[in-house]
């Protein structure tokens, strides 16, 4: 079982950043695609961004130009870098893992493996 685990969340002010940082367990890292979700109370979970085995990266409308992912495949992790950061940003933040390379990633896309979730804040 692939086993994944997100650090990096917290508390911050409107305007403000934070990284998020995902480690992965599995030997294939290198070949899969790689995505962050989030999900807000009493909402349904939402794509955020991903990047596969080749470094190719897709944006929700949402983040583009404030969030940015990116990969090592050295040392099997996933970060995502997020600025300018806005109330209705505050959510459980996922981190997930797809062995297929799709066209285009969505709030629906059926990725293989979930880690546990690290909770972002941004006060207004």
């Amino acid at each position: 079982q692939v086993q994944l685990v997100e650090t990096g969340g917290g508390v911050v002010q409107a305007g403000g950043s934070l990284r998020l940082s995902c480690i992965s367990s599995a030997g294939t890292f290198a070949a899969s695609t790689m995505a962050w979700f989030r999900q807000a109370p009493g909402k349904e979970r939402e794509f955020v961004a991903a990047i596969n085995w080749n470094y190719r990266t897709y944006d929700a409308d949402s983040v583009k130009g404030r969030f940015t992912i990116s990969r090592d495949n050295v040392k099997n992790m996933v970060y995502l870098q997020m600025i300018n950061l806005k109330p209705e940003d505050t959510a459980v933040y996922y981190c997930a893992a797809d062995e297929a390379d799709r066209r285009a990633y969505g709030d629906s896309t059926p990725m293989d493996y979930w880690g546990q979730g690290t909770r972002v804040t941004v006060a207004s």
